[in-house]
């Protein structure tokens, strides 16, 4: 299995930061089967204030690049996309229309 460990702000501003959690609790169905579909067994997403921090645990034969190719194909996928980035804003120093990043591990116990 592999995990991986992302970073994403939202904006900061604490009605859109509800609305944001409002939509992660009850996620499109079409979107759940997406994750799913593309080798991911769980994903979990974290919050302290404008920051999130995601965790997906995925297949072995699970690759962003797979995923990316998947949801690029996939029109509710978009959407879905489209609609969360209007909460989300880029870490600092992201390249144009970098959304999640990649977090390096540090530390294992």
């Amino acid at each position: 299995m592999k995990r991986y460990c992302f970073a994403l702000d939202l904006h900061n501003d604490q009605n859109l930061i509800d609305e944001y959690v409002s939509y992660h609790k009850s996620v499109w169905p079409e979107i759940l089967e997406s994750i799913k579909a593309s080798g991911v067994i769980d994903a979990e997403i974290y919050l302290v204030q404008d920051r999130l921090f995601m965790i997906v645990e995925a297949e072995d034969a699970f690759t962003l690049e797979k995923k990316g190719e998947m949801d690029s194909k996939n029109e509710t996928v978009q959407k879905w996309e489209t609609l969360m980035w209007s909460y989300q804003k880029a870490l600092p120093n992201s390249k144009p229309g970098e959304k999640w990043k990649l977090m390096e591990c540090i530390f294992k116990l």
